[in-house]
């Protein structure tokens, strides 16, 4: 029997999705890019019951699972007919409801869908946000599956009746792999509906939201074998009966299984793409109420949790090149968002990232602009200059973060570590070295991918320990150092972000 074990890595984002084999041998690790896919939500405009015109984002899970297969396809053709095993991650939100005879009931919501903007303020009048925080340790988000919950018992009554099962999106697509119904722990704590400390279900905010325990999936630690693909499907595409592994399905904490650390107790680390997940490795939950106000997330982790603000990312500037593109009738590219940004001038106005007028604005540009008149600052001239002001006040809000985080962990971080799409940015990367004063370290650039992997190879025995992962992925993958430059310019800086209101509260 070859000793060459080949895995192939699912990684789903809010706008794309990739597929890699990884493959094990001998003491090596690599990993391959085989099929690549953009994806993005759709918005409808539909009448009610009562003829209400309401605006509603779902997603093309279809489309999504035909991507899979084209990937399963490339692996049979460019690698091997035989993989020793996949798995899948994606973006932390979204779920859907399966009927008995494994329909799909309606279309899958996406969690940007404007059904959710009041809907912290619903499940807090249910219980109270202080009880919450102590069972899940999540902060309040309104696309958090519980709010997503309580939307469909209130308005979807209809839902809970006919389904036998709600599937959260990792697990909706195993079960169109392999009729694979569980959800592994690092998913379902993002929830906010399992018990932090006992990584199961809380009967508490299942009675709060009105959701029948028997609709949740049974929750399994990463690693976990699942299933296989169904032997007509393999079939079809000429493979094995592929084992369905369980990973770190929430992406952020595949990314963070991949950060090369040395150190958990001093690392700060970045999960950079749509969002930026910003946090550290600790032995256990902390839901203090410093953690609470400062509205961090305890995410289950892998042997850990992930203590973390969820803050937005490239999102925003993703947004910008929409909005631009709508109105020039072409993209414009990255090489020429990193020239227009490093070329404007610095420090002209600043942004909170996270603030809500943000979160899914139909005109990003025109946000901004009102931001800046409402703070009373200048709107910078320029698209280079409003690109510098984001990813400026992205590294600004890092700093933030990594403030709170050390007073609440009671270690200051003397590391960041940015893995993700984002540490692609080198004016970002730099920018993050000079505003938090710390040096960083940028890579893996695929690091969902390769913690998926990660955790694979340990469910099938192929390494030990996620320790034990950490040389591979050294070796495998380049890490870039920043050093942080003139401090006083940031300083300032952070002096005026901070008088905006953009810092992080701590009560």
């Amino acid at each position: 029997m070859s000793s060459k074990k080949r895995l192939l890595a699912v990684d789903l984002g809010a706008s794309g999705g990739k597929c890699f084999v990884g493959t094990f041998d001998k003491g090596h690790f690599a990993m391959d890019e085989i099929h690549r896919f953009d994806h993005e939500s759709a918005t409808f405009f539909l009448a009610d019951s009562a003829g209400k015109v309401t605006e509603r984002t779902h997603w093309n899970d279809t489309l999504i699972y035909a991507e899979i297969i084209k990937g399963l396809q490339a692996c049979r053709r460019q690698v091997a007919p035989e993989l020793d095993s996949i798995g899948i991650d994606t973006w932390g939100a979204d779920a859907q409801w399966i009927s008995a005879d494994g329909e799909t009931l309606g279309k899958l919501y996406g969690y940007r869908d404007h059904r959710l903007d009041n809907m912290v303020e619903a499940l807090c009048k249910r219980i109270s946000a202080e009880q919450v925080y102590r069972i899940t340790g999540i902060h309040f988000q309104p696309f958090n599956l519980s709010n997503q919950l309580l939307w469909f018992a209130l308005n979807r009554n209809d839902l809970l009746k006919a389904a036998v099962k709600v599937l959260p999106v990792p697990a909706l697509l195993n079960y169109y792999l392999g009729g694979c119904t569980h959800i592994d722990s690092t998913w379902a704590s993002v929830t906010q509906l399992m018990d932090a400390r006992r990584n199961r279900w809380s009967r508490i905010m299942l009675r709060a939201i009105g959701m029948p325990l028997r609709l949740l999936p049974e929750i399994v630690p990463p690693g976990t074998r699942l299933g296989e693909l169904r032997a007509p499907l393999a079939a079809s595409l000429g493979l094995n009966a592929v084992p369905i592994m369980a990973v770190g399905s929430h992406d952020t904490a595949s990314a963070f299984a991949a950060a090369p650390v040395a150190d958990t107790r001093e690392a700060l680390i970045i999960s950079s793409g749509t969002w930026s997940l910003i946090g550290r490795l600790v032995p256990r939950p902390i839901t203090t109420p410093d953690a609470h106000a400062a509205n961090l997330s305890n995410e289950g982790g892998i042997g850990n949790t992930r203590l973390l603000r969820n803050c937005m990312g490239s999102w925003i500037v993703q947004e910008l090149l929409r909005v631009w593109e709508a109105a020039d009738g072409q993209r414009m590219p990255w090489a020429e968002v990193d020239r227009l940004q490093a070329a404007a001038a610095p420090f002209a106005a600043f942004i909170d990232p996270d603030d809500r007028g943000f979160y899914n604005p139909p005109d990003m540009d025109a946000a901004i602009r009102e931001y800046l008149a409402r703070t009373g600052q200048k709107a910078p001239e320029g698209r280079g200059a409003m690109l510098r002001l984001v990813y400026e006040s992205l590294a600004l809000k890092y700093r933030a973060v990594n403030e709170t985080l050390n007073v609440v962990t009671r270690r200051p971080s003397k590391v960041v570590h940015i893995v993700g799409g984002g540490c692609n940015n080198e004016l970002l990367n730099q920018f993050t070295a000079d505003a938090t004063g710390l040096p960083v370290l940028a890579g893996p650039r695929e690091a969902t991918a390769v913690g998926n992997l990660m955790v694979q190879a340990l469910g099938l025995g192929l390494i030990a320990s996620l320790t034990d992962a950490q040389p591979l992925i050294r070796d495998a993958f380049p890490i870039k150092s920043y050093t942080p430059g003139d401090r006083a310019p940031w300083d300032a800086a952070y002096a005026r972000f901070c008088s905006l209101g953009a810092g992080v509260n701590m009560g």
